[in-house]
């Protein structure tokens, strides 16, 4: 069984609402940029990558350099857990 502080981790880098759009952004959307998410969302640079920063210590996201930026996608835990926040509707 995980410790709870990796557990603390874990639901500290979803436990935001701005985060919580990430993710779901990246469910409907994989591979996308800082840029395009902060387009996306209407949010400025640095609001977005410190939200995907946090995400992915959270162990929620998975990077990919393509050359020009890095690439964002969900790990199997962040689909996980848009499956439990559902749940909670």
């Amino acid at each position: 069984m995980k410790n709870y502080r990796t557990l603390e981790r874990l639901v500290r880098g979803f436990s935001n609402h701005r985060r919580i759009q990430i993710m779901e952004l990246l469910k409907k959307e994989p591979e996308l940029s800082v840029d395009e998410v902060a387009d996306n969302l209407d949010i400025n640079y640095k609001t977005a990558a410190d939200h995907l920063r946090r995400l992915t210590i959270a162990g929620l996201l998975l990077k990919r350099s393509d050359s020009v930026s890095i690439r964002h996608k969900l790990t199997p835990r962040a689909e996980n857990v848009l499956k439990f926040l559902r749940t909670l509707e």
